[in-house]
């Protein structure tokens, strides 16, 4: 398990930008107390079910006692009805959709995973994904010349921008175009951000005349520099062509992980034969529990019990169907429900699957609420690691769809939910309890890109309707 950080902390008065002209608006900490509590009991009653480090968890689990949390404090009510946040923390806006950018372009529509990067004079440059198709053209879609696209039909892509040091936006700008459904990605140790295609779209897949038709093959990673402007944009085929989401680097390996949001997905990894040289090529494999073979994880998957692991190579990464998935099956390959977010920290790679998780018998949903996965490399390529179901959310009101991860300065998980309802931030403290760190007051919109700067101190994350990058400063340690 990660080394978790004890912190104390001292609430003080929440800081809020207003709409109109960011004048603070201060008003004291109150006593509301939180929708909702998480308890970790016997597992015969615990709502969300999580493998935790500490002896003191499992005691009192065993005792059947509730364990709750409650993290930064109960959520404050925003008088702007933007952000709901614990008192002592307060939020700017960055970004928001149809705003002219430093190119005089317009910010494109449905912002979604974002990766923070250190610049120079203490800046952060932040790189946003625009999960667009080519029917959405009242979105604002990324805008480049027709020879740096990757395909000239399609909308998605990335823009950039330079954050200054107290949280201030210096300048933003189409960095990548032509690509489709850009959802999740992850930074790389180079300083590049690996953006996903959530798509396996063809020119064959729509009629010509169909709004939603390309001119290329989708379903591509394409990695973004965090300097200068617009790039070329080049698919990273031999990482795979499949319904992508999210990936994560191991620094020590350059070995890339990467989910599939599919309901029959599966994880996988790319052993590059030149790390950082992501073009140069390598090796696809997907994960595999040893002992078993086409292992369903949906439902009835045990917690906290790490299982070793195989990966089995995937030789057609690149087919004229959606069979990447089918291949590794096929060869005993695990599957994941929904693998959306992933996250490295701590020598370990989170992962969320959206709608993986038993089904309630009180109320038969016909998915789970959303599971959290742990898995730790092996030392080197030819070991497998370890593998293990960390959190399984039973109650919706407690944790609901979790997609994008990340990983916060002291080492808490914070979890973007894309359930139905209200969405929230959600956390993972060092005791092992989930608390809410902060809710969307304006609809019920995902949150999405949750990152840190580098020194920790602004906590960047998206509304994805009707498009707005927020900063978020707090007590983070």
């Amino acid at each position: 398990m990660p080394t978790w950080i004890v912190r104390r902390f001292i609430l003080m008065g929440i800081e809020l930008m207003a709409l109109s002209d960011q004048t603070p608006i201060r008003y004291p900490p109150m006593t509301l107390s939180r929708r909702h509590f998480f308890a970790l009991a016997s597992a015969s009653t615990a709502s969300v079910i999580l493998a935790s480090p500490l002896k003191e968890v499992f005691a009192k689990k065993a005792l059947g006692k509730a364990f709750r949390g409650k993290g930064f404090g109960s959520l404050q009510p925003d008088p702007n009805q933007l952000l709901d946040l614990p008192a002592g923390f307060s939020y700017k806006i960055l970004s928001r959709t149809g705003d002219t950018m430093s190119d005089s372009n317009l910010v494109p529509g449905r912002p979604d995973g974002m990766g923070a990067f250190p610049a120079p004079g203490g800046n952060t440059v932040l790189v946003r994904n625009h999960e667009l198709s080519p029917h959405q053209l009242d979105k604002h879609g990324l805008v480049a010349v027709e020879y740096i696209k990757y395909d000239p039909m399609c909308l998605g892509g990335t823009t950039t921008l330079v954050v200054g040091a107290n949280g201030q936006l210096v300048k933003q700008y189409t960095s990548l175009a032509g690509t489709e459904r850009n959802c999740s990605g992850g930074p790389t140790p180079w300083g590049s951000w690996i953006t996903c295609e959530e798509s396996t779209v063809t020119p064959t897949t729509y009629p010509v005349d169909d709004p939603r038709s390309v001119s290329m093959k989708h379903g591509y990673n394409f990695e973004v520099p965090i300097t200068g402007e617009v790039v070329q944009a080049e698919p990273l085929v031999a990482m795979g062509r499949f319904n992508h989401e999210a990936v994560a680097v191991d620094p020590k390996t350059g070995i890339v992980y990467q989910t599939e949001d599919r309901m029959d997905g599966l994880f996988y990894r790319f052993i590059p034969k030149q790390p950082s040289n992501l073009k140069a090529g390598g090796v696809l494999e997907a994960l595999k529990i040893q002992g078993t073979f086409q292992k369903i994880t949906v439902k009835n998957f045990p917690v906290g019990k790490p299982m070793a692991v195989e990966w089995v190579r995937i030789e057609d990464v690149d087919p004229e169907e959606d069979t990447v998935r089918v291949e590794g099956f096929a060869k005993g390959a695990t599957q994941f429900t929904r693998g959306e977010g992933a996250w490295y920290g701590n020598n370990e790679v989170y992962f969320t699957c959206t709608s993986g998780g038993s089904l309630n018998p009180k109320t038969g949903w016909a998915n789970g609420a959303g599971q959290v996965w742990r898995y730790v490399p092996g030392s080197n390529p030819q070991e497998g690691g370890t593998i293990e179901l960390f959190i399984e959310s039973h109650d919706r009101s407690l944790l609901e769809h979790p997609d994008n991860v990340t990983i916060s300065p002291s080492g808490d998980l914070i979890l973007c939910e894309d359930g139905g309802g209200d969405q929230f931030l959600v956390g993972v403290n060092p005791k092992g309890e989930l608390y809410q760190l902060a809710r969307n007051a304006l609809n019920s919109s995902e949150f999405a890109g949750a990152c840190f700067s580098p020194n920790g101190r602004i906590m960047f994350v998206n509304i994805q309707e009707p498009g707005i990058t927020f900063a978020i400063q707090g007590p983070w340690v």
